[in-house]
């Protein structure tokens, strides 16, 4: 069987969400994908014929005002011409986001995420982790450690660089990027059996 392509489309307005993004790409490869990381900011036609020859898709933002950065929904509009085609019909996709706040309405980040998945007809994969940090036996450093079950969130100080992104939402983001990697890989075989 081959590997399964999981391609990370993300902006990073600060370097944080970069920091995120070479976690995912981590975890992914660690668990056996191909990966690409993708600045949808930057993005040429190449990256695009790339996403569109993945496997999975994992979108990636800052949380601004409530949502996605500009530079996202920019990239977002300009999938239309992959939603014409259904390009990106069966794709596995999931998503990660940072804020400065604890919450920070990174919620909403994610379900914009998965309203341009669903309208593509993309499979979503959610984190799949318990909420970490939740009890008093529980730390920080836990895995999920803001509790979000739709994708990875993280926070980091708005005062501080991308080399104070904390330790546990890298290996959070991690984690996505493997889960993404092994359900790429199920659906492949899947798809291969019938």
């Amino acid at each position: 069987m081959t590997s399964p392509v999981v391609s990370i489309a993300y902006h990073s307005g600060y370097g944080h969400t970069t920091v995120l993004a070479e976690a995912v790409r981590a975890g992914a490869a660690d668990a056996g994908a191909v990966t690409h990381l993708i600045k949808v900011d930057e993005i040429t036609e190449a990256e695009w014929e790339l996403l569109d020859a993945s496997d999975a898709i994992v979108f990636g933002s800052p949380t601004y005002m409530g949502t996605a950065s500009g530079a996202f929904h920019q990239f977002a509009e300009a999938t239309a011409k992959r939603w014409f085609t259904n390009a990106w019909l069966d794709k596995i996709a999931a998503g990660f986001t940072n804020s400065g706040s604890k919450n920070g309405d990174k919620q909403q980040t994610l379900q914009f995420f998965q309203t341009l998945a669903g309208q593509h007809g993309m499979t979503w994969v959610s984190l799949g982790l318990k909420p970490g940090w939740n009890s008093s036996e529980s730390s920080e450093n836990d895995l999920n450690r803001l509790g979000f079950s739709a994708g990875a969130g993280a926070q980091t100080p708005t005062d501080l660089g991308p080399d104070a992104v904390h330790k546990a939402d890298i290996a959070t983001a991690e984690h996505l990027g493997r889960r993404v990697a092994g359900t790429a890989r199920t659906f492949a075989a899947g798809k291969a059996s019938v």
